[in-house]
């Protein structure tokens, strides 16, 4: 299994998070499984990427990673926009303090409703098609408004080695880029805002130079756009992409490689592009590691040889360290035995939920001290992803509690 984030430490045999003991945070909450989040992880992270980035680039905040109430809260305070995909998270991004104009709805499939409601709100909306774009424009004029209306891009070219591609040929996200051009100029004649571009081209990347390669791209296809439309994007999205390591042999990226070269591009960008605004839309990279999946174990049983460990937890909250949210080859996330944080691994085990379904697997053949019923598993690298891109009503198990720590 990949490697614990260096930020975790014990007090003891017990894991901390934020300087504080898991078992006072389960105590406090009530229960397992818990997810915690450490606010203070995520501040470091907003730190780095304003001292490594050109100050003309924006940080955007992709809150489909975790919309979670009070840590979606913190982060808004401290980014330079939120970027949503669906109507209700759109309603929650207002609700923790964003506003209209540093807000924009991405997502194929958006419901009319949905773009009344962004309309209303001065919310941008990243038109995925020509026929959104008209509902967007009629809708507006329905309301007596004049809609923000950026043009997602499908560009011809994907970040290499991603882990999920966002464009590059024949895809249900935005505008194929030969097509742009005119969409735009319809969009300026009706009287709409054209804000710009976003060109999301794929997620989860580790390479620096994949990521310098997708971001210089991305940034002379916006420049020859504008020279084709005749006018300058206002922005220019150039999505996100930025991986963190979930498993063994994964290095971190580096950032600082990946904001030096970013400048110079930007220095170097067409005329077209001197006077437009800049963002990086991230959601993972910033709060993914930031989270940790606390679950109890309620047996400990033997079957054919292996040690099972089996816990209150599992896919339902968690889907992602169980393999099944884009695995193709089942590989294990960091975990640990959190009530015995300092003890030496002594007995190789499977770590299991709780739900009548093979699938549901924590961990697989992992070396860990000898665990017992009623020590809690951590599971690392659970800030992104996890609670609200995993099943939570299947077998209609209990539901897991969330709680945010630090941030003072």
């Amino acid at each position: 299994m990949g490697a614990i984030p260096a930020d975790f430490a014990g007090d003891g045999d017990v894991l901390t998070i934020g300087g504080r003991r898991v078992d006072a945070l389960v105590a406090e909450a009530g229960s397992t499984p818990l997810f915690v989040y450490d606010l203070d992880l995520i501040a470091r992270r907003i730190a780095r990427f304003r001292a490594a980035m050109p100050a003309a680039v924006k940080l955007h905040y992709a809150m489909k990673a975790n919309p979670y109430p009070e840590l979606l809260e913190y982060i808004a305070k401290r980014v330079d926009g939120l970027d949503v995909a669906s109507g209700r998270e759109m309603l929650a991004a207002l609700r923790a303090g964003g506003k209209g104009a540093t807000i924009s709805i991405a997502g194929p499939g958006k419901r009319s409703g949905e773009l009344s409601a962004a309309i209303e709100a001065g919310v941008t909306i990243n038109v995925e098609s020509e026929g959104e774009a008209q509902r967007a424009i009629a809708i507006g004029e329905q309301l007596g408004l004049r809609p923000r209306l950026a043009v997602r891009v499908n560009p011809d070219f994907e970040i290499r080695g991603s882990g999920m591609r966002m464009g590059g040929g024949a895809k249900p996200f935005g505008v194929d880029a030969e097509r742009v051009p005119d969409l735009v100029r319809r969009i300026i004649e009706s009287g709409a805002q054209w804000r710009g571009f976003h060109i999301y081209v794929g997620s989860q990347a580790l390479s620096a130079e994949a990521l310098i390669d997708a971001q210089r791209a991305t940034i002379e296809l916006a420049g020859s756009l504008a020279k084709a439309i005749g006018a300058s994007p206002p922005l220019v999205n150039l999505g996100g992409g930025f991986g963190i390591p979930y498993f063994a042999g994964e290095q971190p990226l580096d950032v600082e490689q990946v904001a030096t070269a970013l400048a110079a591009a930007l220095e170097g960008r067409d005329a077209m592009l001197r006077n437009s605004e800049f963002a990086i839309e991230l959601g993972r990279w910033l709060v993914g590691e930031c989270g940790v999946y606390l679950t109890t174990i309620v047996d400990r049983k033997l079957s054919h040889g292996k040690i099972f460990l089996v816990t209150d937890g599992g896919m339902h909250h968690q889907l992602a360290a169980s393999g099944n949210f884009g695995q193709v080859v089942r590989r294990n996330y960091p975990v640990a035995i959190a009530t015995r944080w300092s003890e030496p691994a002594s007995e190789e085990a499977s770590i299991v939920g709780c739900l009548c379904t093979p699938l549901d697997r924590l961990a697989d053949d992992v070396m860990i001290p000898t665990a017992a019923v009623g020590d809690l598993v951590a599971v690392f690298m659970a800030g992104a992803y996890g609670l609200t891109a995993s099943p939570q009503a299947f077998l209609d198990q209990q539901p897991a509690l969330e709680m945010a720590v630090g941030g003072g």
